[in-house]
């Protein structure tokens, strides 16, 4: 739906004017309605991990609390932060920022978002690798960019050809905004993957990179994470690495992203953040601290739960007429293909024209929610998110082979 005013009333910016609510919210919501009904709905539709917060971030926030650490703090992130920020990408990545070339927001959505209002002016371009997650394209066109989508076949693994890449590159393109693991498809991409990729961003200086390191900890099968900055360190001065403490620490709610970047961009950044929410919470950014800095052994049996329920909702899913679903290599999404089931009917008679008509059917007649790829720019697939537990897995990939076989 998007933003409309009759002649009287609030007149919005043009620049939101064909810009909706995310579905993704809204199949939510809808989802949370029926819920509230009585209906028994299991809901595979949200990026949020299941798992809590570890305790000694809580207890963290609270020492902080306690200590007075409720006011304003340095804009883009207390030193403290940008020390363990600093020192998590020493760690773990093997790239080194000052800490004038890092920046922390309120999540890694405002970090990116932040980027584009400090780089892009109307006819910028940016690349997104589509499918992808639905607010990268709106957080364009807000800052007055230019979304401009390469399809990522399943053949490649949803992975992006750089041949594509070299002939979607213009003089007006700006970034390659690029996910890895991803957002809605769980590819992921090793050093040899990768290095094609980075060599044409080579071959025309004149683009950036944003790295969405987000679900860096969700990897699987043993495969190792690599991020474009270390792989390729020539590029390093026109990357962006975003990361977080959402997906890895299960912090969603406490509102703490960051980044490493030339000091020009992150500087330009603060100047956008200024004039918006200023610093992050306080409070979260201390939570943020002992989870960049405490106890990681969590992360790897968390990424083993994960990876358990990825095989369990893949396999099950295979197992269905009509639908295919590749084996991603991290995140907690699966991305399945239901064009076997395109132009079958209900027990009502309607018919199944679109991944969107398939995933209204699982929710309204069989109490799951999952989320249209439509969404995210490739039909006819179904995301759906396994960070629940493996018993509501279990039963709502029954529900849906239930309503496959309900299809003729």
């Amino acid at each position: 739906m998007t933003v409309q005013a009759s002649a009287s009333s609030f007149r919005p910016a043009r620049r939101i004017g064909a810009i909706g609510v995310s579905e993704i919210l809204k199949i939510g919501a809808v989802a949370q309605r029926l819920k509230h009904e009585g209906r028994p709905v299991i809901v595979l539709g949200a990026g949020e991990p299941d798992f809590d917060t570890p305790d000694h971030v809580k207890d963290a926030a609270m020492r902080a609390i306690r200590a007075g650490q409720t006011k304003y703090t340095i804009l883009d992130g207390t030193p403290e932060l940008k020390a363990a920020i600093a020192q998590k990408f020493r760690r773990e990545n093997d790239l080194v920022y000052a800490a004038d070339e890092i920046t922390a927001g309120a999540g890694a959505k405002q970090v990116i978002h932040n980027a584009f209002m400090a780089s892009l002016s109307p006819g910028d371009e940016v690349i997104l690798a589509a499918p992808y997650w639905t607010s990268y394209a709106d957080m364009v066109r807000i800052a007055d960019g230019t979304p401009v989508d390469v399809l990522c076949r399943e053949d490649n693994g949803f992975r992006l050809d750089a041949a594509d890449l070299e002939r979607a590159i213009t003089p007006k393109t700006r970034w390659l905004l690029l996910n890895s693991p991803s957002n809605p498809t769980g590819a992921a991409y090793s050093a040899a993957q990768l290095r094609p990729i980075l060599d044409v961003l080579k071959r025309h200086p004149h683009v950036w990179l944003i790295a969405d390191d987000i679900y860096e900890h969700l990897i699987y099968d043993g495969m190792p994470f690599v991020t474009a900055a270390a792989l390729e360190p020539s590029l390093k001065s026109r990357t962006l690495t975003v990361n977080g403490v959402s997906k890895a620490y299960a912090m969603t709610g406490w509102r703490v992203g960051y980044g490493g970047g030339p000091r020009e961009l992150i500087a330009a950044m603060a100047v956008v953040q200024s004039q918006s929410t200023t610093n992050p919470c306080s409070v979260s950014q201390a939570a943020a601290i002992a989870a960049l800095t405490g106890p990681q052994d969590l992360l790897v049996e968390r990424r083993a739960a994960f990876e358990r329920r990825r095989d369990i909702v893949v396999d099950a899913l295979n197992a269905i007429d009509g639908v295919t679903c590749r084996r991603p290599e991290g995140a907690f999404y699966t991305y399945a293909s239901c064009a076997g089931l395109i132009g079958r009917r209900t027990p009502d008679g309607v018919m199944i024209d679109s991944d969107a008509a398939f995933c209204r059917f699982l929710l309204e007649r069989h109490d799951v929610a999952v989320v249209p790829g439509s969404c995210f720019g490739l039909a006819p697939y179904f995301r759906l998110s396994y960070a629940t537990s493996e018993q509501n897995l279990r039963e709502a990939v029954m529900r849906i082979a239930k309503a496959c076989r309900e299809l003729s």
